[in-house]
Formats: structure tokens, sequence, C-alpha cells
């Protein structure tokens, strides 16, 4: 390591660790904090480590202390620097920089105006890009993509395949980038005529034209089933278990993630239903049964329609018209996979991606569910609102929060509630602004 000379190295190491503190605790700083850091630079220095290792020594300190790693909030309005510091840590996943600091310090941020400029200003800075993933990952769970693995006996045609799961991984955000970037309607997130696709991913989808790595926007042919977070295969993957699909994860997830309803853990004592992955019987004759509980109708009601609906797709998004089983006494489906060893699967029965909605209007596969969902798009932007605002806050959304949720929908409605026009409203809403 190359090492600095100083000629003054303590009034040195106090100036800079001044700088890097007021950064790092996002706030004006205290003499007794830089004392303290300035002890390790002290007693590192007096070791002879010299002063690029000492400092180093100091900062390593900073970043390792409360002040930095907790986000100190006072209840009430935000001030100033709370409040750079609150849409910086939306924004950026970072502390504010020097100009959002300045604006905090002088309560400039306390201006409608220059609180949506700045907005404006992270949202267009090439470091937006962490808040997209970091909230993709939240919002969507693509955190647990690595949960489960494709299972090498009935998918070993998925397994190994790296390429197909990081574009799965970059899908999601990418198409969320683009509703940010462009305000799309927040309807979309349910059914879109476009998607980001390389491939290899255009390859699972069954969509012809899509040459190389690279992932690129895509309109999708008239009549996909693709389009939309749900049918995504990120989505499809981080909702099996590598071995079989349950349309109670899945449709629990629809139900949660994109239309905002919550449903209570099942009863004690109820046994969860398992998939028969000997192809015996179907997922859906075996919740046939289970939902003759009334205890059980109450919620499957409402999470098996979306789960039926995605029945159509493996563990890894594929299309599929029969459901894969495993058994002695039926020979396998000739062919090898990506680990080189031999299909051991064979096909069973077929699939049923039909259902009904708790309002009785009837779908025959996820085509049709989708339109319907999208016919009220209110629930889908009153939902991403409230992803956001846990987000961005850190703080469910209680009842006593609901006026002001309203607030931001109402004037997001104007907008066709804007994936960036929700970003925005929320930013001014007084759930942002206090604490």
């Amino acid at each position: 390591m190359v090492d600095v000379i100083s000629e003054n190295p303590r009034n040195d190491a106090d100036r800079l660790l001044r700088s890097f503190m007021r950064a790092a605790y996002r706030r004006p700083v205290r003499d007794a904090d830089v004392e303290r850091f300035l002890g390790l630079f002290d007693r590192e220095y007096d070791l002879g480590s010299g002063f690029a290792r000492s400092m180093l020594t100091a900062y390593t300190g900073v970043l390792a202390s409360p002040g930095f790693v907790f986000v100190e909030e006072q209840p009430g309005k935000l001030d100033g620097l709370a409040l750079a510091t609150r849409l910086s840590l939306f924004l950026w996943n970072s502390t504010p920089d020097a100009t959002l600091r300045a604006l905090g310090e002088k309560g400039e941020l306390a201006k409608p105006e220059v609180l949506r400029a700045q907005t404006e200003r992270l949202l267009n800075d090439p470091r937006s890009a962490r808040f997209v993933e970091a909230f993709t990952d939240y919002w969507l769970d693509l955190r647990k993509i690595d949960d489960t693995s494709p299972s090498s006996t009935i998918y070993n045609d998925y397994e190994m395949d790296d390429p197909l799961k990081l574009a799965a991984l970059d899908e999601p955000r990418l198409f969320f980038a683009e509703l940010l970037r462009a305000d799309r309607p927040t309807r979309e997130i349910v059914n879109s005529d476009f998607t980001f696709l390389n491939e290899r991913l255009a390859n699972l989808y069954g969509i012809a034209g899509v040459k190389g790595a690279q992932m690129r926007r895509v309109t999708l042919p008239p009549g996909s089933d693709r389009g939309g977070l749900m049918t995504m295969a990120s989505v499809l993957k981080v909702t099996a278990n590598g071995t079989t699909t349950s349309p109670v994860l899945r449709g629990h997830w629809i139900t949660e993630r994109i239309l905002g309803l919550e449903t209570p853990p099942p009863p004690p004592g109820v046994k969860a239903v398992e998939p028969d992955i000997r192809g015996a019987v179907t997922i859906r004759q075996q919740l046939a049964k289970h939902r003759e509980d009334p205890t059980c109708a109450s919620c499957h009601n409402k999470m098996d329609p979306p789960g039926f609906a995605l029945e159509s797709y493996d563990v890894m998004g594929g299309r599929r018209e029969r459901y894969r089983a495993v058994a002695e006494n039926v020979p396998p489906v000739r062919g090898f996979g990506m680990n080189g060893q031999a299909f051991a699967f064979h096909y069973g029965l077929p699939v049923d991606s039909a259902g009904e909605l708790p309002d009785g209007r009837a779908y025959k596969d996820v085509r049709e569910f989708k339109n319907l969902v999208v016919k009220d798009e209110l629930p889908v932007a009153r939902n991403l609102a409230k992803q956001l605002v846990v987000f961005a806050t850190g703080a469910p959304v209680r009842f006593s929060d609901r006026a002001a949720l309203d607030k931001i929908l109402q004037r997001a409605a104007t907008k066709q509630y804007g994936v960036r026009t929700l970003v925005h409203e929320l930013v001014q809403s007084e759930l942002f602004q206090n604490k």
C-alpha cells in the first residue's frame, strides 16, 4: 500500500475525519465524536502503521459505529437533513451527496418544488439503479432466486442453467426501471405488451427473433401470455420449490405482492397440501378436498384462483400442458438434461389453468385472468404505493395512514397511477416527511 506523508498528521487526520464523518453520519458532527475516532488514529499511528493505514483504521471505526449504521430520526416532522437522508436512502440506497446535504441544511427541501426537483435529479442519476435493484429484491422476493434449485430428476434440463437464471433476474429489474423512467401506468405490472429478453429467456418463452446474450426491450407478439410481472420466469421460480408448483404458494404471492390482499397463516394443525410427484392426482384435485373445510375455504377462495392461472408454468417459468411426474413402472421421456443425465420423468396429468374469482368472474387461462385484474387498477396501484411506503420509510402502513395513502393515489390517478408519479407523490406526502 502506498503511504501518505503528512507534515502535521494530527491536524490532517482531524480535518479528513470531520469531512468523512459529516457525510457518513448525514448530520453535523460533534467534537466528542471526532475525538473518539482520532483516538483510533493516534493509537495506530503511534504503533508505526503510517498515516494512510491509521486513517483507514479510523474510517473503519466510523463505518462500524451506530451513527453510520442506524438512521437517527426524531418523531414528528423531519428536519432538512433527516429528509435529505431519507430521500437519498430511498432512491440511491446511499448517503446524501453534497447538493442534497446543502439543501437540507438550509431548509430548502421543505419547499415542494425544490423537493420535487431533487427527487427528479436522484431518479435521473445512474445511482437510482440501486433503488430499482433493492426495491425489486424486497418487493418481488428476487433475493430468494437461489433458495431452491430445479430437481435433478424432474427438471434436469434446467439444472446448471445459470445464463437463464441471470437473465430471469434482469428481466423484472429492467422492466420496473422502464415503468419508472417512462412513468408507465401501474396496471402494466399485471399486463404489458413488452418485456426485456435475451435469446436464452426468449427461447424459454417461445418468442422468436431475439438473438444474443444482451437483454433488450422486446414488444410481445399479439396474444402472448407473457407481459407483466406475474408470468416472468424469476417470479415463477421464487414461488416454486424446484420440484413442484403449488397454486397456494403462487396464489398467496400474487394476492399479497400484486393485489395487496393479506391472508392469515393456516390454522394450527392444518397440514399443507403437497403436490403428488407420482402424477396420480393433480394439485387442483387435492385442493378440492382441502377446501371442503370452511376454515380453509375462506382464504383459499382468494389465494387459489391466481395460483390456478399460473399452473401453466413449471418451476422455471416454462410453458407446460402436462405435469411432470416420476414412477418406477413408467418409462421416462427420452433425452438428456443439461447435467448430461438422461431424463427420469414421465408426463403426467394435464394442466388445468381455469378458475373463478371470488366475485364469480371466470377465466380459462392466465391471459383472461390478467384482463380481469386490470379492469380495476386501483388495488394494484394501492399495493404498489404501500410497498413503496414501507421500503422508503421502514414502517408498515397502518390503518391510521389510510387517508394519507388515499391522497397519494388521488393525486396520481390523473396520470393513470404512473410509477414515477407515485414515487413523486409519496415523497411529497406526510407519510414520507414525518416519522
